[in-house]
Parts: C-alpha cells; structure tokens; sequence
C-alpha cells in the first residue's frame, strides 16, 4: 500500500486536536505531587533493610531516612501503590537521608494490577534514568511520554559503589479518569443510530484497549450497497477493513486496507485512531502510522442501523458471530465525538448490550517471566518424582529459532527428557545416556513471536505431545516408554554446574517469554519464586514479558525485508539494488559521467540520483561523444507517427510513458548540465499557428502539466518554430513559414532544451481534419549530459573559513560522502551539533580521518590511517555511515572502519544547529583545501552556490588533471575546464571522452589511404591552424608506429612509408601469414624482420608496435617484443599509405607482391608519431593533407571480433566508486582468459629464446666481410607453380646488401 500524504482536512484536524488533547499527555496541569500524601503501606519492596515496609518520600528524613533493600544486588525495587490509576508526567530521587547510600542509575516500570509490569521505553529502548550523586540533591526527570498506571517501580540498576541501594521518591501527574466496558468474548455493544442510513464524509474513531487474546474484532459496520470498516485483532496485530461503495469487496475474502502494531495481546493498554476525510485515511496505533486512501467509488461511507462494538453478530441469529469476539477491556471508545461507553453504563436507548457487559477492567493475575540470556537464563521448578508418567504444560513467545524449553532427569532410570525449539520447530527427545529412546517433531514457524501453548503428557507408556490446544494435530511416539516423573525441572537452559544426565542443553538457552507453568496439573506461582521460596532461577525477569518487534518500524530501507532474533533484527536487500546492514547504500552510481569515469564503456546501467535518498534507481543508456557523456531514457512512442482527422472538438492527445517515474526524471534533469528532447513534425498542408493570436493547433506538455505551443528551436513564449524566428515568412498572413499551406511534405525539426520544462509528457494535434490535410510527429528520448553534483566544489582559503547549512536530520540512517584536497596538517571537513548529540568529520592528522558521532550514549569514534598520507594534493575519497546496525567509515579504497552498535540503547540522532562545512563551532582550527561531491543521507549540497559571497571560500577547485589525468588514454592529454576535467584526443589514434574509442575502418581490395607530409616533409604547416593542431608530425630522431589489424588474406599490406623514391619502411603479412617488417633505407642496405610465431592472418585482433629511436630498434606484436640495433641513421618520411600504394614507387618484390590486392580487413588505431592517419581520414579528410582512393568503410574491428562471441548484459551497476569497470565477466571469456595465459607463456618463452638467438647472429655478423653476389637467372620447368617461382625469387635480390631477422 503506498503512501499518502497526511489528512489536510481543517475539519479533520480539529478533531483530531481534540483527541489527542484529551487522551495523550498533553494535560500541562498535571504536575501534582503524587506519593507525598501516600500512606507507609502503599509503599512495598522487594525487600527492606528493616524487614518492614519503609516510607520513602522525598525528603523524608525519620526512620532510616527512605528506602534500602536488605541486600544491594540487581532485582530490587520499590514500589508506590496509588490505589487507583493515575496519569505520571515526572519523577524525582534523592538517596537515603544522612547515608552514603544512592542509586545512580534506574528504570521504571508501571502496572495497573500489580502482576505483568510493563517497562517504561523511550526511543522503543528501555530508558535509563540517571540519579544521584549524593544522599541529598533532588534530581527531576519529566517522562518525555506520560503513564497512566496504578503502581509504579523504581528498579536500581547501578548505586554509589562506595555505599548501599538507597532512595527517596517522588511521583508527579495527576488523577486520570476513563470509561471502560469489559467484553468476555460472548458479548458486544451494537450503536443503533437514529435514522436506517448513516452516511458521513468524515469520521474520527478513538478507543484503548487491552487483551491477552491475539484475534478479536474490536468494531464493525457495514451498508447494503458494499460498505464496511471493521477493526479487528488478527495474530496480535491489529487489521483495519474499510470500503466505499464496491460491492465486489467482501469482509471475509478481502484483505485488510493496513495492519498495524504487533504483540497487541500483550494485556497492556493499546491506542487506536482512524481518521478519515473522503478516502483519505489516517491509521495510528499506538506511536505508529499508516496512511492510504481506501478502496470503493463514493467518499461516503453508508452505514445501515447500527455499528457493532466487541463482535460481529449474525443477523437473526441471537448469540451467533461471523468472526470471533473481542475478549478484553476497552476504554474511551470515542465514534465521532460519541462516548459509546458512557451511553451504555447510563443505559440510553442508543445502546444494545449484547451478552455480558462490565464496566471495570477484570485482568486474571497471570504473571509472565522473561529469559533474558542466550547462554545461562534457566528457571528451576520442583516436580513429584516417581510418579508412572509425567504432565507438564506453559505458553511461550519467542523471535529466536532455537532454545531449549524443558529438559528433566526422570526417575527411576527412565533417562533424561529435553524439549527444545531447533530451527523453530518443537522437538521432544527422551534419552538415556547416548541412545534415543523417543523422538517427536512438530509445529513449524514456532519463533513467530506469538504465544504458543504445549502440553506433554505421558500416560500409559505413550507420550503425547500437544501444540496451541490442538490446532495441529496431536503427535505421538508408538515406541513403548516407561517414564516416571522427575524431581527437578529446568526451564529455558541448564546450570552450569549440571551434567547431561541431569539437564541437557545440546543448543543455546531459550530467549523469550513464558507463562501459566503447570507441572503434574499442578499450577506453580512464580512470585514466590521470585521471592526465593520456590525453586530458583538465573538471568530472568519475573512478572514481565519483555518482548518487542524489532521489525514493527522496519528500519529496513528501500523495500528491504526485516527478519528477527530476540536480540537485533536483519534486513535482506536482495533484488532491492541497495546493499548495507539496513539496505542504505544504493549499489548504483549516481550518473553515466561516474560509471564512465571508472572506465566502462557505453551500455545499459541503472543510475541513482539521489543516492540512499528514496528514489529508486533508473535504468538509462549511456553513450559516449568526442567531448560529452550522454544520458538517454526512452519512452514508449518514439516512432514516427501520423495523425489524421482530428479537431478542436475532437483532439488527438498521446501521453509519452517513460522507463521511470516523474520524480526520478526531474531528479535526472536537475543535477545535468543540459537536457534535451528532439521534436520532428511532419506535414503537408497543416498548420503550427494560423496567426499571431490565433490559438495554436499543436502543443506539448512538460513536466509541469503546463500547455507549450512553441515548437523546437523557438523559446517557450514565442508560440513559433524556430522558422517563425528567422522572418523567412512564405506567406505573410501567417504567424511563420510553418504555417503555410504548401501541398508537400516539410519537415520541421528542433531540440526542446528548457531543462524547467522537460521531459515531454504529451502531445496534443488538432485542425487535422480537413480534406487532403496530413500529419506525423515524433518525439525523441530524453538526452541529458554533465553531472552537475560531481564536480561541485569549493576551495576554503584559510582556516577560519566555512560554510553553513541547515541542520542535517537523520535520526536513523545517516551517509556522508565527499572528495578533499589539501596540503595542511589537518582540519576539520564538517561538523553538525546538537543538544547533546554531535557528528564531526576531520582529518586529525595527515594520514589519519576520523568520524565521531554521539546519539546519547557517549561519543563513537572511528579512524581509519591511510599508509601514505593524504595531504597529497590529490582528490581523496571519504564516506561515513551510520546506522542503527553499525557506524562505518571509509577512506579511499583502505580497509573500512566498522563498529557495531548496541542493541537497546539510544539511537535516534537529533541535531539542531547548523551544519558546517569546512569549520567547527567547537574547535578553532578549519579546513583549508579542497571539498566536492558533499553528499548527505542523498541529497546533493551545492557547495559552489553556497560559496558566492562567503568570506574565504571560492567556488571550484582546480588540478583535477593531477588526480584524474591517467584516465586519458592512448596518448590523451588532461585538459583542466572549470567544473572537471576532458581530455584533449589530438595527438591520439583514439577518440571519444576518455581516448580510449578506437578508430577503425575496413579496407577492401584496392582500398589506399595515403597521408602525405607537408614539405619539409614534417607537418609544420597545414591548410589552417586548426588541421596543423591535429597533424603536428615528430622530430626525425625518433619514429613511433602503432596499429591494430585483422585480417584472413595473405599476402597483404598493412603499412608503407616513403623516405625516398628508394628508400622505404614496409609491414606486411607474408603468404604463411607470418608479420614482416622490411627497412629499405639505403640501395644496398635492406633489413627484414619476420615474426613466425604464429599465422597472424587468422581473422583475430592483433596488434603491432614499431620504435626506433636512433639505432635501436623495439619492435612488439601483441605481448612480444624484441630489440634490434641499426646502423643507418632515421629518414623524413614523405609519405604514409594504409593499404595499397598506388604510387609510382620502386618496390622490392616481396612488397610488390603484397601490394598487389593492398590490405583486405579491417586496420584500427593507427599511429605514426603524433600523426593518427586513419583517424585524419575518416574526421578530418576535407582538411587534412590525406588521400583515399577505394572504399574505405568506417568499423568496429573490436565489435567484429566480439560478434563472434556470445552477448552478454549489458546492465551495469557499482557500489564502489574507485572500481575501474564491472569485473563480472561471462564463462566463455574465463576460459579464453586461461588458455590466453598458457598461450601466452609458452610464446614468450619461444620468442625470448629466439631474440636471444637473433642478437647473437647479429653480433657474429658484424664481424663478417658482407657477401656480395651477383644476380643469377634462374630457369624454372614450366610446369612450376608460379606464386613459388615468386617465393624463391624473393630469397635474393640484386645488388643489395640484405639482412635478415627471424623470430
């Protein structure tokens, strides 16, 4: 059920006032002394130092001066009887009058019977008061929640450790009147109204009640048309049925309209108000409230003849019900300003009383008791040994799965019995010594937190275990048994002391609640027990169920599912897209700019713009351009439309529907740079606008609901295109060209980019029904760039320098995320104060941040110490949580700081001041530096707004390229801008945000691409400035190659350069495939270097690199490389020609013969010093010194291997904002990962064995006279293939001096 927002109704609100004024705390007069005027015998005690009852009012000095126990130790308390109940606002101690005898510390607990006491919580902990601090001061404390009860405890829980337990009291509030009506499970009140229909637009319905019983309907009513509201208790939680006129709806088969509350049949009082306006509808009980609007067609709810209170009675048959009864007391049942239980105790005629009906609360005095330890909690309760077979029965409640029960030493050698809950199911085991004689399994689900009733019982050789009264059935053991009755039974756990013999615990002790022992039918009175008269006990509190729903305010998040033990409570984030202790943490980044900026490449992600905040994450496509990150969200219409037939009467209105909710796109749209819709409408003989004020024939709707008549290109009042705004008027009635009747299609195109207005959420077409007059439209997707929260920052000058926000709420999950840099020593990043509670965020030293925090229990402090230091200069990253789980914090990627927090203790942190970035209120010293990126609980703080015209701030920050520049790729340059950083791709073979886009191209047979160096053959001129930029050629000392290939032709031709009409660098594949690289740089000197390692024409991605620089020689194919020596000096290149050279050049014939088809595949990322000649091709042909002849098809070489693979998602997400890219990987690439590896091994061990060769040839030869020889005509048989005839002629060549590398 979502939520609404609450009632706004006056009306409504009055009343509600009026209820709450009436029965809440808010009586300001109630400040009465209370136990001043109490007799000595209202006051009782666990026990008392004189063996009396002790007075102990404040101030009281005869006697012994108040109240000490006979012995101070935990389980003393005193009690204060005021006869009736009573409204307590305050209480007040001192210690024992003329005494060293004081109570530090204490709780309270209240009671209206004396049996079942309820602790006083505050913050849904058990509260703790702080006392004294001598015999003599008074300390007051005003209870934040008044308590109506008859008694009231003080129970000590820690005292003046160099003295005794001692106290004097005070109790402050004032007399409480009410009017209760007691129900017994067979009766009701029915509330007849005056006319056969009540119909109302409002209702306040207001009552308290009480009950042991877990199912009961509280109310009821229902009409003839469908109508009904009932109220009823359903497994301790209270279900509310309402309906407004829908007569599908039934009582029986519908679901309730809320539940609320939990443990409700826990016989302490509960409040319930329904308000309701229309379908509006307010439910609280208790603290807690849900909001909905209710089911039904009308606002009216239709009530026949009366309303029912206590039951649902059956109509024509007396004392029959449709459900079952309330059974308990009810108080103040208010129906729209009706006191129901005042007009049935006075007897008016309104009134039907239905079975027995009282006007006093009866409460049978069943005392509850509480296992509070895991590991030692027992109960120990004597037995009739030696009776033939054995009863043993009692109710209990528990959120743990496993505890033992029961477990007894029988008699007469029957073995040991052990009743136990393991994994929330009942299991009874009789044993002796290691052998099972009987087992039983029953029940499920047991550790559901209700109560659960057993009973054993062993009679005539059979054991029968029995569950909740019968509800399930009955389970026996067949095995024949003897038991006799034991002398000692243990409930809960064992003593330490005990062996297995005598109690056996094989799983933790019981954590929960019991009650209504029985042992031999007999019941046991556990009051005396706890008077040390009866049996014994360890780590129990006797005459209270301590229980609570850890899950009732679910402090899961984000739809996470809250789970619970006795002690803490777990959420499950699974398929949420949030992670955490309590599902805080989005695991999705905030925008395309971050996923991109931790180098993943375009795709599907889920963004989350408000981080932890309460929009859920939106799934978008991010793209990359030369300079921008795109953001894109598709709708469901984004094709091109026709629309026919349509007028003012009658307009065609489409509503765009987009991949997320409006709340989530507005939170898009905002935190981007600019946002942009492109809108197409076609036409043929149609208009925009007929004139200047004439009413506009086709409009949008943006995200305001607001009516936009203007079209893309135009601003928001100009009610034109953008044609209407260049005055090229074809017809001068009309208000724009675009309003003319022109008998052929025009289309008229322009981006929307008024982010206020944005997305478009409809469209509106009229006037389309004239003869011969056509339409069409289409609206783009959503486009967005720039994330404006991650660049926003601020630089604070001095020390003395802040800023200030208002305070920062997070009572219960708090996450602060940020970047800094500095050089000081330390300084403090923020800091939000409260009237005790605090948050301070600081570098306390230069390796050293430190988180503190207090909610009320002292202060927390977490440091994390990073191995350098972080006064670096460089951007670092912080993030700080808290919970009500655990506090943590993190710095960079260093192992995170994590401290649990303490169940049942302080955890709501309220701050009241300011907060304050960069400086402190507490301290003297600031920060200086850098901060960006503030995040808080999601929201994004505009730190550079904020910082306009504050002393000592400035906004942005700049050197980002100092932390960040490493992420420009393959040779990009950081570039600084304002807000971030881009990288500048000139000089790279690659392009796009990052540089790391490779840019490819296909080549077919024929296919040249020639670069030709500008005279004096490096490019130091171009046809303008902006063409020199991007070709700026290299110093002649050294020469750079780099490029990407694949191929399945050989031989082929990947790369030629010209020196000289003689001279020439060529890359080649051979015929076998093998790579070969051939220096021409003199006539006579030629060097070959062919790679064999493998057959590089296999239609794979391989990759080559070739430096020189002076005689050395580096050359890598893939992961090999290898070094060479050259004598002859480097040459200006002319030329550089991709493919086949079409130039009237001098070639050997090995290269003659690869150029003769050039090079068929696809050739990426090509580089030759700071030249990117494929990329000079394929961006900037027109200004670039470039020649293409052939087709020349611009690819992905990349893409054309992964086609050969199966796809996998392309949905991202990350949690971690230093994580490079999504490392999760499909099983295929794990394989080829692997084989990649021992592939790659036993190449570079061939291929370091064969440069170790080479070198070594080439040391010889340096020492050998060069062998010359004369050119020899071969004859060849003319049968001989000859493509082989070529391949011996390439063996030699003719006056020249060749020398050749293998590897």
């Amino acid at each position: 059920m979502g939520s609404v927002p609450q009632l706004t109704n006056v009306f409504t609100f009055l009343f509600s006032s009026f209820w709450h004024l009436g029965f809440t705390a808010t009586n300001y007069n109630c400040v009465e002394p209370l136990a001043a005027e109490l007799s000595p015998m209202a006051f009782t005690s666990s026990s008392d130092l004189t063996g009396t009852p002790s007075a102990a009012q404040l101030n009281r000095r005869v006697g012994i001066g108040g109240w000490s126990p006979a012995d101070s130790s935990a389980q003393q308390w005193l009690q204060l009887d005021f006869g009736n109940r009573v409204e307590i606002t305050a209480v007040a101690t001192q210690g024992r009058y003329g005494s060293s005898d004081w109570v530090t510390n204490y709780s309270l607990m209240f009671s209206d019977t004396g049996h079942n006491w309820k602790q006083y919580r505050q913050e849904d902990s058990i509260w703790t008061f702080s006392g004294n601090v001598n015999a003599d001061s008074v300390v007051h404390h005003k209870l934040p929640h008044s308590v109506r009860a008859r008694l009231i405890r003080f129970v000590p829980l820690r005292w003046n450790p160099s003295g005794k337990i001692g106290m004097r009291v005070e109790v402050y509030g004032c007399s409480y009147k009410s009017d209760i009506a007691n129900f017994d499970g067979r009766s009701l009140l029915l509330y007849r109204f005056s006319q056969k229909l009540m119909s109302t637009l409002k209702d306040v319905i207001f009552l308290k009640f009480k009950s042991l019983q877990g199912d009961g309907v509280l109310f009821h009513g229902e009409g003839q048309r469908g109508d009904h509201i009932t109220l009823e208790l359903q497994k301790g939680r209270l279900a509310l049925h309402l309906n407004l006129d829908d007569s599908t709806a039934r009582l029986r088969t519908s679901p309730p309209s809320a539940t609320l509350g939990s443990l409700l049949d826990d016989q302490h009082w509960h409040s319930v108000l329904i308000e309701r306006v229309g379908k509006q509808v307010n439910f609280t009980v208790d603290r807690h409230t849900q909001h909905f609007w209710s089911k039904g067609a009308a606002d009216s709810l239709d009530i026949d003849y009366e309303l029912s209170f206590g039951g649902i009675p059956v109509p024509g048959k007396p004392g029959t019900f449709l459900k079952k009864n309330f059974h308990g007391c009810i108080e103040n049942l208010y129906y729209d300003r009706v006191n129901i239980i005042d007009l049935a105790k006075r007897r008016k005629h309104q009134i039907h009383t239905v079975g027995n009906i009282t006007f006093s609360c009866s409460e049978p005095p069943i005392v509850p008791i509480t296992f509070v330890n895991s590991n030692s909690s027992y109960l120990l309760l004597p037995g009739t040994p030696r009776i033939n077979g054995l009863s043993v029965s009692f109710q209990f409640r528990t959120w743990n799965e496993d505890g033992v029960l029961l477990s007894t030493e029988l008699s007469e050698g029957s073995g040991t019995l052990l009743l136990s809950l393991e994994g929330g199911v009942l299991r009874l085991l009789i044993q002796k010594t290691t052998q099972h004689v009987a087992e039983i399994l029953t029940g499920s689900n047991l550790n559901d937190g209700l109560w659960h009733v057993v009973s054993l019982s062993a009679r005539r050789n059979r054991i029968t275990l029995t569950l909740d009264n019968g509800a399930a059935p009955a389970a026996q053991d067949t095995t024949p048994v003897q038991i006799y009755s034991g002398s000692s039974y243990y409930f809960g756990g064992c003593p330490d002391h005990l062996t297995e013999s005598q109690c056996l615990s094989p799983v933790k002790a019981f954590q929960g609640c019991m009650r209504l022992i029985f042992i031999d039918n007999q019941p046991k009175d556990l009051i005396s027990v706890q008077q040390g008269a009866l049996g014994n006990f360890s780590g129990l509190h006797i005459d209270l169920c301590s229980i609570k729903d850890r899950c009732l305010s679910n402090y899961c998040e984000h739809g996470g599912s809250c789970s619970q033990s006795w002690s803490t409570f777990h959420c499950n984030c699974s398929g949420m897209g949030y992670t955490g202790a309590t599902c805080h943490n989005s695991i999705h980044e905030q925008s395309c700019e971050v996923y991109m900026h931790q180098g993943n490449t375009a795709g599907f992600f889920h963004i989350d713009t408000d981080g932890s905040g309460p929009l859920a994450p939106l799934r978008v496509d991010c793209s990359i351009t030369e300079d921008k990150i795109w953001t894109t969200v598709q709708h469901n219409n984004a094709e091109l439309t026709p629309v026919q037939s349509y007028s003012h009467e009658k307009s065609y209105t489409i509503t765009l529907d987009y991949s997320g909710s409006m709340e989530q796109l507005e939170a898009l749209i905002d935190s981007s740079e600019h946002c942009e819709q492109e809108v197409a409408y076609h036409r043929r003989r149609s208009h925009l606008v007929s004139t200047a004020d004439g009413a506009p024939y086709i409009w949008w709707i943006g995200r305001s609901k607001e009516k936009f008549p203007f079209w893309g290109g135009s601003p928001p009042a100009s009610q034109q295109c953008e044609c209407g705004l260049d005055k090229g008027f074809l017809d001068i009635p009309h208000f724009c060209n675009c309003d003319v009747h022109k008998d052929e299609w025009t289309n008229y195109t322009g981006l929307l980019s008024f982010k206020e207005q944005l997305p478009v959420t409809q469209i509106v077409i009229t006037h389309t029904n004239r003869s011969n007059l056509e339409a069409a439209w289409r609206i783009g997707p959503l486009r967005c760039y720039g994330d404006r929260h991650l660049w926003n920052a601020v630089t604070f000058d001095t020390e003395a320098s802040y800023l200030h926000f208002p305070a920062f709420h997070a009572e219960f999950s708090a996450d602060i995320s940020f970047f800094f840099k500095t050089t000081a020593l330390s300084g403090v990043f923020l800091e939000n104060l409260g009237l005790k509670d605090f948050i301070r965020l600081e570098m306390s030293s230069p390796s050293e941040v430190t988180f503190a925090i207090d909610v009320g229990n002292g202060p927390t402090e977490l440091i994390v110490q990073s191995p350098s230091v972080l006064n670096d200069n460089q951007w670092h990253y912080v993030r700080a949580e808290r919970n009500l789980k655990e506090t943590t914090l993190q710095v960079d990627k260093l192992p995170r700081s994590t401290r649990t927090t303490v169940e049942d203790s302080h955890f709501r942190l309220q701050l009241n001041g300011q907060l304050l970035v960069g400086g402190t209120s507490s301290r003297q010293k600031g920060f200086q530096g850098c901060i960006r990126s503030l995040r808080m609980n999601g929201q994004k703080l505009d730190l550079k707004e904020r910082a306009r015209g504050t002393s000592g701030v400035r906004p942005g920050c700049p050197g980002h390229c100092s932390s960040y520049g490493s992420i420009c790729h393959n040779g990009g340059r950081c570039v600084e801008k304002h807000s971030g950083y881009l990288c500048d791709c000139t000089s790279s073979p690659y392009e796009g945000a990052f540089c790391s886009k490779e840019v490819s191209a296909v080549f077919e047979a024929g296919t040249s691409v020639t670069y030709t160096f500008q005279e004096p053959y490096p490019v130091t001129k171009n046809f303008n400035l902006s063409s020199s930029a991007l070709y700026a050629d290299a110093a002649p000392s050294k020469e750079n190659i780099a490029l990407s290939f694949m191929t399945d032709r050989a031989p082929s031709l990947l790369l030629f350069i010209n020196y000289s009409s003689q001279n020439f660098l060529a890359t080649l594949l051979c015929k076998n495939g093998s790579l070969q690289v051939r220096y021409q740089l003199s006539k006579e000197d030629t060097h070959v270097f062919t790679i064999d390692t493998e057959n590089f024409a296999n239609g794979k991605m391989h990759h080559l690199k070739i430096n020189r620089e002076g005689r050395e020689l580096t050359m890598q194919v893939d992961q090999l490389s290898c070094n060479f020596s050259l004598e002859t000096k480097l040459r200006w290149a002319r030329s550089l020609t991709l493919g086949k050279v079409t130039e009237s050049l001098v070639l050997d014939s090995e290269v003659a013969k690869a150029n003769s088809l050039g090079f068929l595949g696809c050739l990426s990322s090509v580089q030759y010093n700071h030249i990117a000649p494929l990329k000079a091709a394929l961006r900037h042909a027109t200004t670039a010194p470039v020649t293409i002849q052939g087709t020349l098809a611009e690819a992905s070489c990349g893409s054309m291997v992964d086609s050969t693979a199966n796809a996998v998602t392309t949905d991202h997400s990350s949690s971690d904002p230093f994580e490079k890219a999504d490392e999760r990987e499909p099983l295929t690439s794990a394989v080829r990962s692997v084989s990649a590896i021992f592939g790659g091994v036993i190449a570079l061990v061939i291929f370091v064995t064969a440069c170790s060769i080479s070198v070594t040839i080439r040391f010889l030869y340096q020492h050998k006279q060069a062998l010359r020889t004369s050119q020899m005509k071969k004859e060849y048989p003319e049968d001989l293939d000859s493509a082989f005839r070529n391949e011996i002629d390439l063996q030699d060549t003719a006056n020249e001096r060749k020398q050749e590398h293998f590897i």
